[in-house]
């Protein structure tokens, strides 16, 4: 990656979730059209978010008054001019479109992460893709990915069968407990001298500990479990993206053997995913219902 490429942690959400959800080698999205034209909605929606130009009010989606500098200017100023706030869903309907996802692919092209292939059909249609250039911002965004959701830890370092055993003591050395020869014995121990453990007579023997009391370690009954080591906790942008990703179906895709309890966890109540969600269950419903031809 060069200097510069961004890292995952600079992609805006959109960039990211592009990037995951297309095939590196032929630049082709890996989920249904209008399921990436969706979640890229609700990916706009959750970046305006993040950097708190928006926020959800209630069961609505409004401006806020700071307006800081983004990619997605047109998009804010679409929900700041808008006299009537609308809900996340009904945002997500109206943002999601071809031209929204060619900007952003267009995007990263400029940002060498993925290259602009157009190709060209009965010399009357064209078809653009983007296949991935460079790797390093998609492996980052999968390793952080990984972390936030319980990756397995590395397999500890075998011993080197090469490493040499450590040195035994030599067997014609003389003991350190046996005293060189015309070495005079230590004098032993007086039999009548009271022992240092037993008591002196009379003395009062020490307390001794309390079957009944509580171990230091154990906690009280009723008091709750101490928390246990977690996964690496995720920044909000990552947290954001696995949501996107999960609401997308893609998540199981990229990391099959990722936690499904902890990202829905991580999912949970996040509003833009839930209106991705929301929007792509009634597209779904309303291609069932269409009758066949």
């Amino acid at each position: 990656m060069n200097a510069e490429t961004p890292k995952a942690a600079e992609l805006n959400l959109p960039q990211a979730f592009l990037l995951l959800a297309t095939n590196d080698k032929d630049g082709k999205p890996v989920v249904p059209m209008y399921a990436l034209r969706t979640t890229l909605a609700g990916a706009i929606l959750a970046e305006l978010d993040l950097i708190g130009a928006i926020g959800l009010q209630g069961k609505l989606v409004r401006a806020t008054g700071t307006a800081p500098e983004t990619d997605f200017q047109r998009e804010l100023e679409l929900i700041r001019g808008k006299s009537r706030p609308h809900t996340p869903k009904r945002w997500v309907s109206m943002l999601e479109g071809r031209a929204e996802m060619q900007r952003v692919y267009e995007g990263m092209a400029a940002l060498g992460i993925v290259e602009h292939i157009g190709e060209k059909h009965l010399g009357l249609f064209r078809t653009v893709r983007y296949p991935e250039k460079d790797h390093a911002p998609e492996a980052a965004l999968l390793t952080k990915i990984q972390a936030a959701l319980g990756g397995a830890p590395p397999a500890p370092a075998k011993a080197d069968a090469g490493t040499p055993a450590p040195a035994t003591a030599d067997a014609t050395a003389p003991d350190a407990g046996t005293p060189a020869p015309g070495t005079p014995a230590p004098a032993t121990a007086d039999a009548t001298a009271p022992d240092a453990g037993t008591p002196a007579p009379g003395t009062p023997a020490p307390a001794t500990a309390d079957a009944t009391a509580p171990d230091a370690g154990t906690p009280a009954p009723g008091t709750p479990a101490p928390a246990t080591p977690d996964a690496t906790a995720p920044d909000a942008r990552t947290t954001a993206l696995i949501a996107l990703l999960q609401a997308a179906g893609l998540l199981g895709k990229l990391i099959p053997a990722a936690d499904k309890i902890r990202a829905s966890e991580l999912a949970k109540d996040y509003w833009p995913s839930r209106a991705v969600e929301v929007e792509l269950r009634m597209i779904r419903l309303a291609e069932e219902e269409e009758p066949g031809i």
